[in-house]
């Protein structure tokens, strides 16, 4: 594979980063990586692990003479690491995010952004429910989807560029506008999420009457909503404050629809129930027709480790 950028930089050094670095490291992609982790502990796991070619201890210093700087920091932080490294921003560097709210961080960070320096927003469809710098893998991002969002009047060719890394990297690549995005992954993403904690909330809750049984006797649909509720909760948390209109209008359906399944169990109304069932079952198939998941019990999640 080809080189794509001399010095790739990674502001934050969990999951996604990691991952990033052994990927791009696997390709050849990129002729150095440095890092940065706000937590001490984090930086001094990662120079252990050899995560990064060089692991800063300012943002600053990662930056400095980066082709690309990636922030992978909660969506809620952007818009402060934006304007720490500013001033040291390489001019004709490209800024680009691996945040799963798009609009918020547009808002945050681009007035940050010096003239003669790229912002393109990113966001790598991809993660395990493990965080922190010894979770990531070089697969991660193979046969997934990542979505640019190319804010207006970004130069093409640096759009190309950005694109041929997560290629390299293994992801199909498409672009989006941020609003679309926001909304799309306001169903695909943040309302699941937020029914996974829920529904762990409400069997957190009986397990107090069940003498632990809940746990004990788990299933594979209570065992699905724990990995999913088990996400890095500083994530999640931001996720929701910065993409509120979009959950909420996902939520405000998903209400409705649960509403109209109540009522069919209620009136004894099995033709509705079945009808459902089979029209949501296919979904499934075509998730795994499309190669984003598996038949495997583990549902392919099993890996973990560079």
């Amino acid at each position: 594979m080809t080189q794509v950028y001399d010095r790739v930089a990674l502001i934050g050094l969990g999951l996604i980063a990691s991952s990033m670095f052994w990927a791009i490291k696997r390709a050849g992609l990129a002729g150095e990586v440095t890092g940065y982790a706000r937590s001490q502990a984090t930086r001094e796991t990662a120079r252990k692990i050899g995560l990064c070619d060089r692991v800063c201890d300012t943002a600053q210093e990662a930056v400095e003479g980066a082709d690309l700087v990636v922030l992978c920091v909660p969506v809620g932080a952007m818009g402060a690491v934006a304007a720490d490294i500013a001033p040291v921003l390489k001019p004709g560097a490209t800024v680009s995010d691996v945040g799963s709210v798009k609009r918020h961080v547009i808002e945050a960070v681009s007035p940050h952004i010096p003239e003669g320096v790229h912002f393109i927003p990113a966001h790598p469809l991809a993660g395990t429910e493990h965080s922190g710098p010894e979770a990531g893998f070089a697969e991660l991002f193979d046969n997934r989807w990542c979505l640019l969002v190319p804010v207006e009047g970004t130069d093409p060719e640096a759009v190309a560029q950005l694109r041929a890394l997560w290629e390299g990297m293994g992801s199909n690549v498409d672009e989006m506008d941020a609003d679309h995005h926001d909304l799309v992954l306001a169903v695909t993403s943040h309302a699941p999420h937020l029914i996974a904690y829920t529904m762990v909330g409400v069997a957190d809750d009986l397990r107090r009457v069940t003498d632990s049984e809940v746990i004990k006797y788990s299933a594979a649909g209570f065992r699905d909503f724990t990995r999913i509720a088990a996400s890095d909760p500083t994530m999640w948390r931001d996720v929701f404050l910065t993409n509120k209109d979009a959950t909420l209008e996902i939520l405000g359906r998903f209400t409705e629809e649960l509403f109209a399944l109540q009522r069919a169990i209620r009136t004894g109304d099995g033709d509705q129930l079945f009808d459902y069932f089979t029209r949501t079952r296919a979904i499934r198939r075509g998730i795994i027709d499309a190669g984003q998941d598996t038949d495997a019990p583990d549902f392919g999640r099993g890996k973990a480790g560079p």
